[in-house]
């Protein structure tokens, strides 16, 4: 007894590049690692500036114009504190 049962039913095989869905998952880690390289690359050509040799001692010199009422920087917070201040609260 013979079958007629086609070959043309069985659908032909295709090689992976040629499916979409493959692509899909190949491009997450694709773009993980170009993004890696751009960043490499961006750390590299464009480093950090050194600090100068006497650093903490420009930072005690701000603290204590700071701590200085004549030449901190209390008015602009002053100015910044009162322009969150209702209305009725400030003062005249």
């Amino acid at each position: 007894m013979s079958s007629n049962v086609s070959t043309a039913s069985a659908p032909e095989s295709q090689p992976w590049w040629k499916y979409g869905h493959v692509w899909l998952i190949i491009a997450g880690p694709a773009i993980v690692v170009i993004a890696g390289f751009v960043t490499l690359w961006l750390a590299l050509s464009q480093p950090d500036p050194v600090l100068t040799e006497d650093y903490y001692q420009r930072g005690l010199d701000i603290n204590k114009t700071l701590n200085n009422p004549d030449t901190s920087m209390a008015p602009a917070t002053k100015g910044r504190n009162h322009a969150a201040t209702p209305v009725h609260d400030q003062p005249r």
